[in-house]
């Protein structure tokens, strides 16, 4: 038996289908450093990529600081490890868990590419760089 839908829900399930299938090909917009986010351009301008942000407080919130800066090698300074595409695509830094399976993989480039260009290495609004130091 088949059930037939009334007119205003087949209108709706018509509308509804048009905005998912417009959603689906908006471009990703690119993020903004926030506070404490980390700005990585140690290879970005060279390489005609927009420099990385990276929300520290995003990772902070869900892990340890020793799950990254022990476990994972990365030094606390901002631009202190020597990252590139091909050591995270072999697995290391972010490709540790940027593998698209435990978190999402690095095929959109603008999820982390997304500084303006130019923007220096830094913490970004840290309390040193607001003083000058």
């Amino acid at each position: 038996m088949q059930i037939r839908k009334s007119g205003s829900e087949a209108l709706f399930a018509c509308a509804l289908a048009a905005v998912g299938l417009a959603l689906a090909f908006l471009p990703v917009p690119a993020a903004h450093a926030e506070f404490g986010d980390v700005v990585i351009n140690n290879h970005s301008d060279k390489a005609g990529m927009r420099p990385v942000v990276f929300p520290h407080w995003f990772h902070r919130i869900r892990f340890s600081c020793k799950a990254c800066h022990a476990d994972l090698g990365f030094q606390f300074k901002a631009g202190g490890n020597d990252i590139n595409m091909v050591k995270i695509i072999d697995g290391q830094f972010c490709g540790a868990c940027h593998n698209g399976e435990l978190a999402w993989a690095i095929e959109n480039c603008n999820l982390c590419h997304s500084a303006p260009p130019g923007t220096p290495t830094q913490v970004h609004e840290s309390t040193l760089q607001k003083l000058g130091k």
